[in-house]
């Protein structure tokens, strides 16, 4: 008896590790291929908007980067509804393909030189594709993940999506490296920039291939032997609108974390702290490779005193943090920088690894992938997304190396602010169950 609960449990441990594969595997390929442009616009604005001056010609290719994230909450509507209506599975597979097709599409494009001004109509219109795709998939990793996760180690595996974002941000950056340290300029122009786009090909072949080999999450297919799935998702989202509103602030402060670590501390490291593009690239990559590590352990700390807990304190961190941190990174040497990042790091794990949990245990089952979707990409949408721009302008209107932090800790500090007043602790809540009500403190029975 004894040994055929542990073969089961072995078995059930197995098929939990293979959904972490699956998910880990698909959020990569999504985040490398939203990712790679960024590391690329300045190339992309001399290919695709040759008529501008250089400096117009990046803030050119940059708008269009900037476009994905207002396609994100439309992506979030529809995907959402998707995963509501047809599960978590047909979603992340159909998000996973959009991402992989308009990503590989943008690494066959005619550039402006060739085609004229479809080219950049093309590269917009593909972009936008990436942003709808990009709306569902880190809210539909999380359902998917925590839906077959025990309640006990919801925090621990929510880090896969955690991670796997940062290290599929820092091996973007890389390649993009290695090709500009290889090639020359012209060869870079010519076919050097078209080959992480078409990395996405046997990346999105791969994360397809394992997401359709594993099941529909147990708290799904529940739903669909009860008859109880949602007829209209974006309808009934409307009964979650302060679960919406919570999603909004805490989602905020993880995207706008995010984006500081991921995309402005490269900007700022080259152009206000005037470190080499190559250097700034290799520090940035640490410092997230040590983030990364960090998110299992703050997943691990919420499994133990909660996520209202962790994610209050990783919000009032990063308020208190945030200048310290852009000090140590102005100094420009190695130690500065990647100390700077991890101290950073430390409060933005807390940060997005509850949001990763509670994106699932905030909401009822029959409208969690819309409703999550749409509070989660609102917040990047208005307050993550413009981040680095914003702090990018502080920059350069005040030259002080330490106020572009100014923007995060004001975010971070109303934020979290609203969140110790309203936001419940859900830990422990059965995922089937309908808390209509985000003001319920406690686990739900």
């Amino acid at each position: 008896m004894l040994s055929a609960r542990q073969s089961q449990g072995d078995q059930d441990a197995a098929a939990r590790r293979v959904v972490a594969l699956a998910t880990g595997v698909g959020n990569f390929t999504e985040w490398f291929d939203f990712a790679i442009y960024g590391f690329l616009a300045a190339t992309l604005g001399r290919l695709f908007f040759p008529g501008a001056s250089p400096g117009a010609s990046l803030l050119a290719s940059l708008a269009v980067f900037g476009v994905a994230f207002f396609m994100r909450p439309l992506g979030g509507f529809v995907l959402g509804a998707v995963g509501d209506r047809l599960g978590r599975r047909a979603l992340l597979t159909l998000s996973i393909g959009l991402m992989g097709l308009s990503t590989t599409l943008i690494g066959v494009l005619p550039t402006f030189e060739s085609a004229g001004l479809l080219a950049p109509v093309l590269l917009v219109l593909l972009r936008c594709v990436q942003g709808f795709s990009a709306g569902a998939e880190w809210t539909g990793s999380a359902a998917f993940l925590i839906e077959h996760t025990p309640v006990d180690r919801r925090g621990r595996f929510a880090s896969v999506v955690s991670a796997t974002a940062a290290l599929a941000t820092c091996a973007g950056g890389l390649l993009v490296l290695s090709l500009e340290l290889s090639l020359t300029a012209e060869q870079m122009a010519t076919w050097g920039w078209r080959v992480p786009f078409l990395v996405a090909v046997p990346l999105t072949a791969v994360g397809t291939w394992v997401r359709l080999r594993i099941d529909e999450t147990p708290v799904f297919q529940r739903l669909v032997e009860a008859g109880a799935r949602a007829e209209a998702p974006l309808r009934q989202s409307g009964r979650d609108v302060r679960a919406i509103a919570l999603t909004f602030a805490f989602s905020s402060v993880q995207g706008l974390g995010f984006y500081y670590l991921a995309t402005y501390v490269v900007t700022y490291l080259t152009a206000t702290v005037e470190l080499a593009r190559p250097r700034a690239l290799v520090l940035v990559a640490t410092g997230l490779v040590c983030y990364a590590v960090l998110t299992p352990f703050a997943g691990a700390l919420s499994d133990r005193i909660g996520r209202r807990r962790v994610n209050l304190i990783g919000g009032f961190g990063l308020a208190v943090v945030s200048i310290p941190a852009f000090v140590l990174m102005g100094t420009g040497t190695a130690a500065g920088v990647v100390g700077g990042m991890v101290l950073f790091s430390v409060f933005q794990a807390m940060v997005s690894v509850t949001t990763v949990c509670m994106l699932v245990e905030l909401f009822p089952a029959e409208t969690r992938s819309t409703s999550s979707a749409i509070g989660f990409n609102l917040g990047l949408a208005l307050i993550g997304g413009p981040g680095p721009l914003i702090a990018a302008a502080i920059a350069g209107g005040t030259g002080s190396s330490t106020l572009p932090a100014l923007y995060m800790v004001v975010v971070a500090a109303l934020a979290t602010l609203a969140l110790a007043r309203w936001l419940p602790e859900v830990r422990g809540r059965t995922l089937d169950a309908a808390p209509r009500s985000a003001t319920t403190q406690g686990a739900d029975a």
